[in-house]
């Protein structure tokens, strides 16, 4: 369902962004990857960038071609460069970059957002994410933080508030809408790649841990990249403005918990 496709991919050079890369080149698609760094592998189709600021996201879209039929938004902090650059490259850069390249998806094409379970706040927040998701274009985001207070142990899980909040507001924007472009999330849980000592550092290892405990082991790579691939696909054609948890079970746990059963 991916052959002969164009995907353009954030944050290839490392983590779930260079598998699902790998595995949609498997898959037979075409494929354009995205990150500040150089992956180690193949490099022919890939774009050195940068999210977290209006100019770089807009230097990228001048070097992608005119059509392209989904992007995965993969790229990611961890939160332990601080608030104002997480939120930068996590949600604002992200969707100046969805936005922007919108009119070259094509007709039924789609965007996958990689979320996070740590972002299922946003419900707990539902003011506040609405308020930062209401804030259009890729505004001053340090002012933004200045002026509410945003803490930065606050920058990741909020980012992904943001995000998830977003990805269902997109699926009816009509920039995407209209031309039957879906917008999904993915949810991880914790993910064995290389900034997960990062996520420890920023959530705490007793929350990560705690996590993991809950469903047996950490996430892989491998485990995250078919599902974002799925959303890709015409597979997932009537699926739209939904967020898909891919965390073995940690959502399911944490709900029974909380609801007593």
């Amino acid at each position: 369902m991916l052959f002969g496709k164009t995907i353009l991919v954030t944050g290839v050079a490392s983590g779930i962004g260079a598998r699902t890369a790998e595995l949609a080149g498997q898959m037979g698609a075409d494929v354009i990857g995205i990150d500040v760094r150089e992956p180690a592998g193949n490099t022919a189709n890939f774009i050195k960038g940068d999210l977290s600021t209006a100019a770089g996201v807009a230097d990228i879209v001048t070097q992608l071609p005119s059509r392209i039929d989904a992007l995965a938004n993969v790229a990611g902090l961890s939160g332990n460069t601080g608030v104002a650059s997480t939120l930068s490259v996590n949600f604002y850069g992200l969707r100046a970059l969805s936005e922007t390249v919108a009119p070259r998806i094509r007709e039924g094409g789609a965007i996958v957002n990689v979320a996070s379970i740590a972002g299922y706040g946003w419900r707990a927040n539902l003011e506040r994410a609405k308020m930062l998701t209401g804030i259009q274009g890729f505004p001053d985001v340090a002012a933004i933080v200045a002026e509410h207070g945003l803490k930065d142990e606050e920058g990741y899980p909020l980012s992904k508030e943001l995000l998830l909040l977003w990805t269902m507001h997109a699926a009816h924007q009509r920039l995407f809408r209209d031309r039957g472009i879906r917008v999904n999330a993915v949810s991880p849980g914790p993910v064995e790649t290389p900034i997960l000592k990062q996520f420890r550092a920023v959530l705490g290892d007793a929350r990560v841990d705690s996590d993991i405990t809950r469903v047996g082991r950490a996430g892989t790579s491998a485990d995250i990249a078919p599902a974002v691939l799925f959303l890709a696909s015409d597979g997932a054609r009537w699926i739209n403005g939904a967020n898909l948890p891919t965390d073995g079970g940690l959502e399911a746990s944490i709900n029974a918990e909380v609801l007593g059963f």
